[in-house]
């Protein structure tokens, strides 16, 4: 278990209690690497080390006051207030002892002396994300391919500020959650330079049949799929008997790639003769399907799954590298069931005329 005053914790120290240390997504992070499912190694900085940036930038602590102040609805009030927060996280100085720790994390994770070329993803982590109840995906930042000291540390500050982004504050405001559990970790993790990449679900999420597992992909980096950039290829596989029930293969004409002279990604055109190519084979799909069921029992819920395989390919042990990048529980099907078990009547006779459109008499 990571420790509160730490300032760093690496994937492989988290368990389920961690969250107020190192938020959501990093929490899981660790539990698949424990579970011994393939994750880019990394670390998380911890919320230990946002809380004294903040008290170094705020001490005052009129940023929650700030966010506490908007109305749920004031979209102008929290367009302006939200702009002026985020400028001022990401210009404010790391306090040394946070920044010495992001880096000598960063130079072990790199294994070199000199990490200026080592690419990482550096995605946010808040105590509140990635739960069953409130997901927060793709309110806050990530970045990828980021490479050298100067751009890590700036992009771990670009996360803290995400937090005080205009839809993550009106998600926030709207759910009524307290400004004094928030928190911001940080995970850097190494780059997987993928040749496929996408999401899976372990249900369906169109019907929400649990069943089926659902995987879409896409050429390159899986910034395109997440992103809604590019039409990506979809398998349906039975969850119970393994085999493929349907797929549809798309024209895929661009995708992600990294930029290998400045860092960050590019996008590009897919060359025509891979476009309507599928962008992975049989074998893959079962794969990939074999670990959305092992990493389902894992939790023991439904998961929204965004998973690489490797550009390299794999060697004759391991066949493709295929990577999980993250796992978070599925929460639009679940909190549908949810809602449905909180409204069921105590009289059985009520239930059923409510299923059938009668007026509900209680």
């Amino acid at each position: 278990m990571a420790t509160a005053r730490a300032h760093v914790a690496w994937f492989e120290e988290l368990g389920e209690d961690d969250r107020d240390v190192a938020g959501g997504k990093a929490v899981s992070l660790g539990r698949l690497t424990a579970a011994g499912i393939r994750v880019p190694p990394g670390y998380v900085v911890t919320t230990s080390a946002f809380r004294q940036a903040c008290t170094a930038f705020d001490p005052g602590g009129t940023i929650a006051r700030a966010v506490e102040g908007l109305g749920a609805d004031d979209e102008s009030a929290c367009r302006a207030v939200t702009a002026e927060l985020r400028a001022r996280v990401e210009g404010a100085p790391l306090p040394g002892d946070v920044e010495n720790a992001i880096l000598t994390a960063y130079r072990r994770l790199c294994d070199t002396e000199s990490a200026a070329e080592a690419p990482v993803a550096v995605r946010s982590s808040a105590t509140m994300e990635d739960g069953s109840d409130a997901s927060f995906a793709g309110l806050q930042d990530t970045f990828l391919w980021v490479r050298g000291e100067a751009a890590v540390l700036a992009a771990v500050r670009r996360c803290w500020s995400s937090l005080y982004s205009e839809p993550s504050v009106s998600y926030r405001r709207r759910l009524h959650l307290p400004e004094s559990a928030m928190a911001m970790g940080v995970v850097i993790q190494q780059m997987v330079d993928a040749r496929s990449a996408g999401v899976m679900f372990t249900r369906s999420p169109m019907t929400g049949d649990p069943s089926l597992i659902a995987i879409s992909s896409s050429w390159g980096l899986g910034s395109a799929v997440v992103g809604g950039e590019v039409t990506p290829d979809e398998f349906i596989v039975n969850k119970i008997t393994g085999e493929l029930a349907r797929q549809t293969i798309s024209d895929k004409a661009i995708r992600h790639v990294p930029n290998r002279a400045t860092g960050g990604t590019t996008e590009e055109p897919v060359p025509p003769e891979q476009r309507e190519l599928p962008s992975l084979s049989g074998d893959e799909v079962k794969r990939l399907a074999t670990l959305g069921r092992a990493i389902e029992r894992h939790y023991g819920r439904a998961q929204d799954i965004e998973w690489a395989i490797c550009a390299n390919g794999g060697n004759a042990d391991t066949g493709t590298e295929i990577f999980l990048l993250q796992s978070r529980p599925e929460t639009v099907w679940s909190s549908k069931e949810t809602r449905l078990v909180e409204t069921v009547s105590a009289n059985p006779f009520a239930n059923v005329l409510a299923i059938f459109g009668a007026p509900r008499k209680e």
